[in-house]
């Protein structure tokens, strides 16, 4: 069980502007992810230099994302003003999980501008959007390629900022959750709103808070 990716959420017409200027306050540049069919969003990516990646994701004007979770969840954070969705966490056996929450993971894939498909499961979303603070999980099928894999990047995450119930997030966790926070520098907060409020990163040229 490791950190995976954080997610970023905007509107479409946001979402240039909005790559452009994260880029250029972290001394880095996205990639273009491409689109998910399945949730009805797009997004870019910034692999870190911890083997995770930095998520910004957008809406598009397509049913499944008033549908699917994921896409209700993106949509739901664009539309209120935007910034940190969520944060995703990565496990080699979704069946422990499935079974802990009752309900099966859901598949996702996307296919990258260069025509790579990418392709995995998912489960947590809709508790995502009943308590942002939790972390949904996910598991990249087998033979395709993590997002931030080969990174040479050298952004890494310097502190992450959760309003949350503490218990209540290493609950969802699991027996993992010491492993888990071991490897992530989390301060824990109770603000009036729940969810991933800030995010700190180490970069070349200095700290940089993303709120």
């Amino acid at each position: 069980m490791h950190l995976d990716h954080l997610s970023y959420a905007v509107l479409n017409s946001e979402l240039a502007d909005t790559v452009q200027r994260l880029g250029a306050d972290l001394g880095a540049s996205f990639i273009d992810g491409g689109r998910h069919p399945r949730f009805g969003t797009r997004n870019f990516i910034l692999p870190l230099a911890s083997g995770s990646y930095i998520e910004v994701v957008a809406p598009l004007d397509h049913p499944a994302a008033d549908s699917a979770p994921f896409g209700r969840a993106v949509r739901e954070r664009a539309e209120s003003g935007g910034g940190w969705l969520g944060w995703v966490v990565a496990v080699d056996d979704l069946s422990v999980i499935e079974q802990t929450i009752g309900r099966s993971a859901a598949p996702g894939h996307r296919i990258r501008p260069d025509g790579v498909e990418l392709t995995w499961s998912q489960l947590g979303v809709l508790d995502l959007i009943a308590d942002p603070a939790l972390p949904y999980f996910i598991k990249w099928d087998e033979g395709t390629q993590h997002p931030a894999a080969n990174s040479n990047s050298a952004v890494t995450i310097n502190e992450i900022i959760l309003s949350a119930q503490e218990d209540l997030v290493l609950s969802w966790l699991g027996s993992q959750a010491e492993l888990l926070l071991a490897n992530l520098n989390l301060t824990w907060t109770q603000d009036e709103v729940a969810g991933l409020s800030t995010v700190k990163f180490n970069t070349p040229h200095g700290l940089v808070t993303i709120d």
